[in-house]
C-alpha cells in the first residue's frame, strides 16, 4: 500500500491522540528532506518525523536513530527560530488528501500570540514541507524552493502567498453520506481500481483493488461492505505488513486482497511502529547511497585501477618467463649481423640454441640490425629486473584490492552513522581527503551486539577500525572469531571458550549476512579462537590472517538479526 489518503486520514487520527497540545523541544534536520521535532506530550518526549523524500515521504512518530549534521540547514534555523517552545494545537488533514496541517502556536518577542501552519505535502517527487503565517497566509520558508519557472501553478518560496495544490472533484469517503456512496456504487459496471479512484478522493491502488474485492463478493450487500471496511480501519485498526513473495506492503488491516497463502502477516501496535519497520532498511539504503555517494564512486575506481594494475603485473610475470627468449634473440642477431637485412620486418635465422632450428625474429624496419639486438637485450634486462620485484608487487596489489573489496562490502551493509567512521578510515588510509581541518571528531563507534538464543554475546563489527578493536583489543584469546571464508564481511567475536553448536550457526549466519554474499546461500564461514590470529606488521585496517581454522555453510537470512539487543 502506498501512503494514500485513507492512510494519512488514520496517521492523523493516531498523532493527533498522541501528541496534540504537546510542546516542541528540540527540532532536527538530519537529511536533505527529512525534519524530526521532538515534543513533550503526555509526559514523555515523541520524535515526530516528516520526510519529503521523492520516493518515501511519510509522517510518523518514530524510534530510529539519526546523525545530525555539523552545520544545520537554514531551514532548519528557521524552524528553530518560529516553532522551538510551540505549542501543537493539532493536526488536520486537507479533505482526504495528502496533505497534512501542524498547527502551532507561540509566542512572539512582543508577546503576542502567534499562529503557524506547518503544512506537509506527500506528493511523491513533489513532496515539500512549509511553514506558513496562518494570520497572512504567506510562507515563511519551505524545504524546497519552486519558482514559477519550475511550477507555472503556484510558487513556493519564502514571502510568496501559499496556494494549495490543486482540488480534486472527488468524494471524501469518510465525510460522504451513505446516500451518495450507493448511488456512486449502483453506477459502476466496470469494477477496477482506477473507477473507484475517479469517484472518491484519496484511494490508493491497494485500497481501491480491497474495496473491490469485499464489494464484488457481495454485489448485493455493497454499501454495508463498503461501510464496514472503513468502520473496521477507524474502529479496529491492525497494522500490518505483508509479505508476499517478495513483495512488501503496509496496510492498516490485513487487506484480503494482498494477503495469500504464501504471505507473511506481521501486526504492529500503531502505524508509525509500522512504518519503522517498513521504511527502516528502505530508507537507510537510500540515505547511505545519497551520503556515501563520494565514497562508493571513490573505491569503486581505486578498485578498477588496482585490478587493471593487477593485469598489467601478471602480464608482466607470463612476460618474464620468456626474458631467455628475449635474450637469446638478441645473441642470434648479434652472432648473424650480416644475415639481417636493413630495413626488413622479420629475419629468419639458425638457432643454435635449439639445434639449429629456423626461427623467426621480428624486426623494427626503423632500427639498424645492430639497434634491433640491443632492443632485445634492453627487454631482456627490463624483465630480468621487473622479476626480482613483481611478485612483491602482485601480494601488494591483490591486498590492496581485498581491502577496497572489504570497504565496499562495509558501505553495501553501512547505516547512516557508520559513514562517518568509514570515511575517517578512508582519510586516514590516503584515499581520500579529510574535507574540513575544523570537522568535529565523531564519538568512536561501537560493535553491534547480539544474544544467541542460549544468550551467549555476540559482538559484529561494523567497519574495518571496529574489525581491529573487536578481534585485538575487545575479544579474549579463548574468545571464538568468525569471517566469511575469502569473502569481505564483518568481523564476529563469540564471547565464549566453548560455545554450542547452535551459537556457532548463529554467528556464523551473523558473519554471512554481514558479509558482500548476504543473498547467496550456503555462504562458507571459517572459525577459530581469537588466539590463533595474528595481524601482519603494516597490513591494512579490517585484515588478519589466521590458521587452525574450521569451516560453517549456512544460509543468511535477514530473521537472524531479531537476536539484536
Amino acid at each position: 500500500m502506498s501512503f494514500d489518503g485513507v492512510f494519512t486520514h488514520l496517521m492523523v487520527s493516531e498523532l493527533n491522540d498522541q501528541l496534540r497540545n504537546g510542546r516542541v523541544n528540540k527540532i532536527h534536520q538530519p537529511y536533505e528532506n527529512e525534519v524530526v521535532f521532538v515534543i513533550r506530550s503526555q509526559g514523555k518526549n515523541h520524535k515526530l518525523l516528516l520526510s519529503a523524500h521523492p520516493t518515501y515521504a511519510r509522517v510518523q512518530c518514530t524510534t530510529m536513530t539519526y546523525q545530525n549534521p555539523d552545520t544545520p540547514p537554514n531551514f532548519l534555523m528557521m524552524l528553530r527560530k518560529y516553532l522551538e517552545g510551540a505549542l501543537l494545537a493539532k493536526i488536520e488533514q486537507i479533505d482526504n488528501d495528502r496533505v497534512i496541517h501542524f498547527h502551532f502556536s507561540r509566542r512572539d518577542e512582543l508577546g503576542d500570540l502567534q499562529s503557524l501552519v506547518l503544512i506537509v505535502e506527500l506528493m511523491g517527487r513533489h513532496s515539500t514541507i512549509l511553514l506558513m503565517n496562518n494570520a497572512t497566509g504567506k510562507i515563511v520558508d519551505t524545504i524546497k524552493h519552486v519558482g514559477h519557472a519550475q511550477n507555472t501553478y503556484r510558487t513556493l518560496l519564502p514571502g510568496a502567498v501559499y496556494l494549495a495544490p490543486p482540488k480534486q472533484v472527488t468524494l471524501n469517503p469518510f465525510t460522504v453520506s451513505n446516500t451518495k456512496v450507493f448511488e456512486v456504487l449502483s453506477r459502476i459496471d466496470d469494477w477496477q481500481a482506477k473507477t473507484l479512484q475517479q469517484q472518491f478522493q484519496g484511494l490508493g491502488r491497494d485500497t481501491a483493488d480491497e474495496l473491490i474485492q469485499r464489494i464484488t463478493a457481495n454485489p448485493n450487500d455493497k454499501l454495508r461492505q463498503w461501510n464496514q471496511f472503513f468502520a473496521t480501519i477507524t474502529e479496529q485498526p491492525r497494522p500490518s505488513y505483508i509479505e508476499t513473495s517478495g513483495k512488501e506492503s503496509f496496510t492498516p488491516i490485513p487487506y484480503h486482497s494482498l494477503v495469500t497463502e504464501e504471505s507473511q502477516v506481521t501486526n504492529f501496535d500503531s502505524l508509525s511502529a509500522l512504518l519503522d519497520h517498513f521504511y527502516h532498511d528502505k530508507a537507510e539504503r537510500d540515505r547511505v547511497k545519497q551520503q556515501g555517494g563520494e565514497l562508493l564512486k571513490k573505491i569503486d575506481n581505486e578498485l578498477k585501477r588496482n585490478q587493471t594494475k593487477l593485469q598489467k603485473r601478471q602480464q608482466t610475470l607470463r612476460d618474464s618467463e620468456n626474458a631467455e627468449a628475449f635474450r637469446q634473440k638478441g645473441e642470434l642477431l648479434t652472432t648473424f649481423m650480416a644475415q639481417v637485412p636493413r630495413g626488413a620486418h622479420s629475419v629468419t635465422l639458425e638457432n643454435y640454441y635449439e639445434e639449429n632450428r629456423p626461427l623467426i625474429i621480428d624486426l623494427d624496419p626503423a632500427l639498424t640490425p645492430n639497434q634491433n639486438a640491443q632492443k632485445y637485450f634492453q627487454r631482456y634486462q627490463k624483465l630480468k629486473n621487473a622479476v626480482k620485484l613483481i611478485h612483491q608487487q602482485i601480494a601488494e596489489t591483490k591486498e590492496e584490492i581485498d581491502y577496497l573489496a572489504s570497504v565496499l562490502a562495509q558501505l553495501e551493509i553501512a547505516s547512516p552513522l557508520d559513514l562517518a567512521t568509514i570515511r575517517e578510515e578512508l582519510v586516514v588510509q590516503g584515499y581520500i581527503k579529510n574535507r574540513s581541518k575544523q570537522r568535529k571528531k565523531a564519538a568512536p563507534s561501537q560493535p553491534e551486539r547480539y544474544l544467541s538464543s542460549d544468550g551467549t554475546e555476540i559482538l559484529v563489527g561494523k567497519n574495518n577500525l571496529q574489525n581491529d578493536q573487536l578481534t585485538l583489543k575487545t575479544a579474549r584469546k579463548t574468545d571464538y572469531w568468525l569471517h566469511t571464508k575469502d569473502i569481505p564481511g564483518s568481523h564476529v567475536i563469540v564471547r565464549s571458550d566453548d560455545p554450542s553448536e547452535a551459537t556457532l550457526l548463529e554467528a556464523a549466519e551473523l558473519a554471512a549476512y554481514f558479509s558482500k554474499y548476504r543473498q547467496s546461500a550456503q555462504v562458507p564461514v571459517d572459525y577459530v579462537q581469537v588466539k590463533h590470529i595474528r595481524k601482519p606488521n603494516g597490513a591494512k585496517p579490517g585484515f588478519v590472517i589466521y590458521e587452525n581454522q574450521k569451516t560453517l555453510y549456512v544460509t543468511p537470512s535477514e530473521a537472524i538479526l531479531q537476536l539484536r539487543q
